[in-house]
């Protein structure tokens, strides 16, 4: 199956069934076909619970999840603050992020594709070619052109001409390339000025003989405090999602 078909299936949450032959029925047993349709049938069901094992992982690969959730995740330990918030308040978060910086992604997918489609205006080749396109768009804007250069002298291919020559197998992993660069370098800013209150808190404790005392146990509380003050969750957020701009 291509692979349009399956990101279209993944982005819009119909099952291959649906799409290609109507709501299959499941028997359990072994027998012998006596039509074709069956086989076919059978086959599309067997892809579709073998793409839900991997659609998660391919859904948040074409998203910013990726660049939301390492962000967040630096930010965490450069508080030093552990297991606070906890690994599913990190992930939720960033999930509800994503949904809010696709849903403009999401809309236009809804109403160029899916919504013709289930109107029987266009094809399912139309519908499928409509639904990627937007997402592609999306991985445009956002991935680098050393990235997807790096990509496509390793894959061998001519030098496109333009974005219509780069296909997904060549788009989705240089964009998952910029989307972690792009995500180290923000953490790297974030661990600045926690670092600076490390350091200011070791040099006095040094300066005091308290060399015994370990640092981060005085600078945790003056961390948090910062973080608090100059309302840290706003501003991470807010450039998390002003980045995609």
């Amino acid at each position: 199956m291509k692979l349009k078909t399956i990101l279209l299936l993944l982005f819009l949450g119909l099952p291959f069934g649906s799409v290609a032959a109507g709501l299959p029925t499941i028997t359990m047993g072994i027998g012998e076909a006596t039509d074709p349709g069956e086989v076919s049938t059978a086959l599309q069901i067997l892809v579709v619970l073998t793409i839900l094992s991997v659609a998660p992982a391919i859904l948040l690969m074409t998203t910013g999840f990726t660049r939301i959730v390492i962000v967040l995740s630096f930010m965490r330990q450069a508080m030093g603050t552990q297991s606070a918030p906890s690994n599913q308040i990190v992930i939720g978060l960033a999930m509800f992020l994503t949904f809010f910086v696709m849903a403009p992604v999401f809309e236009q997918i809804n109403d160029q594709a899916l919504q013709p489609y289930l109107d029987k205006e266009i094809s399912q080749e139309k519908a499928l070619d409509l639904a990627v396109e937007p997402m592609r768009n999306f991985m445009f804007s956002q991935v680098g052109e050393k990235d997807l250069q790096l990509l496509v002298d390793i894959s061998n291919s001519p030098q496109p001409e333009n974005q219509e020559d780069i296909s997904l197998l060549t788009l989705i992993p240089a964009f998952m390339l910029s989307e972690l660069k792009r995500a180290f370098q923000m953490g790297f800013l974030l661990f600045i000025p926690f670092l600076m209150v490390d350091m200011i808190v070791a040099s006095i404790l040094m300066a005091m003989g308290m060399m015994m005392l370990p640092p981060i146990i005085i600078s945790l509380p003056f961390k948090i405090l910062l973080f608090v003050l100059v309302d840290g969750w706003s501003l991470v957020v807010g450039s998390l999602v002003r980045s995609f701009g």
